[in-house]
């Protein structure tokens, strides 16, 4: 592709700007090696100056995080605005969208045209105010919305109303994915229980959850045998500390400053090997890139920055899939 290309223009375009975030005053120069000892530094001097916590990927039993439900709540009005905060989420669906349903379609063949994804059940976690939920509805599949934060929901609900196509396709419910999972042994609308989705969506998700291990649980909980898990997320690399929050938040301001937290980022080889101990076998690992001058998104081989991921929930005949994502491991 053309990430060569686009480093390089993002080191021209932005060496002087990066220069002051790091307090290099004075210089004309910037490496992404000075952004990375000014945060190891940083870090350690945080260190010393406070007690010290628990780790965020410390099992709660809950994915519930308070501080990112309150972050997003004062977002929640702004999920429609392509030109906003979530203006590069609306442009990810172009990758995102045939992603979810070309690997569907090989599992499951298409039996209504234009509407590939009939008589399919999908959960989209964390789906915010249904950026995906709707496309993936206008598909043909049944999508259910799970969100934590009330108003996000509000936002979804209003903006699906618009729109008959999704009235019997598309609906919305607050709550997380654990209190969902519990709803079968709970005795609750069995429907929505264990084991009754084809596939679950979790779309720029994972990485603000409180605890993984409960969310790639409660994933293989609410899926049918075979059935498939999508996730976009963030690696954790020092070239996604200064992409992602040093020019995205600080910089460029294509999200909020404080929208992500580098220490809630997973890697693709320690995110596959969570989700096979939990039932899984990873299917594919694909790098994604983002062009802030184009706004667009495209395919591309390093997963150093973001990437997407397919697994498939196994059943009990089914072998583990020997395969690893050799590309997750980038500095």
């Amino acid at each position: 592709m053309y990430s060569n290309k686009f480093s390089r223009l993002m080191l021209g375009l932005y060496s002087r700007k990066a220069a002051a975030v790091c307090g290099a005053a004075g210089r004309s120069t910037f490496s992404w090696a000075t952004v990375c000892k000014q945060r190891t530094l940083w870090l350690q001097k945080s260190a010393c100056l406070e007690p010290r916590r628990t780790s965020t990927r410390s099992a709660s039993q809950t994915t519930l995080d308070p501080d990112e439900v309150k972050k997003f709540q004062s977002l929640a009005s702004k999920w429609w605005d392509e030109q906003g905060e979530f203006g590069a989420l609306h442009a990810m669906n172009d990758l995102r969208v045939p992603f979810i349903r070309d690997n569907l379609l090989n599992v499951h063949r298409a039996r209504h045209p234009g509407k590939p994804l009939a008589g399919l059940r999908i959960l989209d976690v964390g789906c915010g105010g249904g950026l995906l939920t709707e496309p993936l509805g206008r598909l043909g599949a049944d999508v259910l919305g799970i969100d934590p934060v009330e108003n996000s929901i509000g936002t979804a609900q209003l903006h699906a109303s618009y729109d008959p196509d999704l009235h019997e396709r598309v609906c919305y419910q607050v709550c997380t994915l654990e209190e969902l999972s519990a709803e079968e042994e709970g005795g609750e609308e069995e429907e929505k229980g264990a084991g009754q989705f084809d596939a679950v969506v979790a779309s720029e998700v994972v990485e603000h959850l409180a605890d993984l291990e409960t969310f790639a649980f409660c994933c293989s909980h609410v899926l049918k045998p075979g059935g498939s898990l999508f996730i976009t997320t963030i690696n954790k690399t020092n070239l996604s500390y200064a992409l992602g929050i040093v020019v995205a938040e600080q910089l460029l301001r294509i999200v909020p400053s404080g929208t992500h937290d580098w220490e809630k980022f997973i890697s693709p080889v320690e995110l596959e090997r969570l989700l096979e101990s939990n039932g899984f076998s990873v299917q594919s690992v694909q790098g994604m890139l983002y062009n802030p001058l184009s706004g667009a998104w495209s395919w591309t081989n390093s997963t150093a920055i973001n990437y997407a991921l397919h697994a498939v929930k196994l059943t009990d005949n089914t072998q583990p899939n020997p395969h690893t994502a050799e590309s997750g491991e980038h500095v």
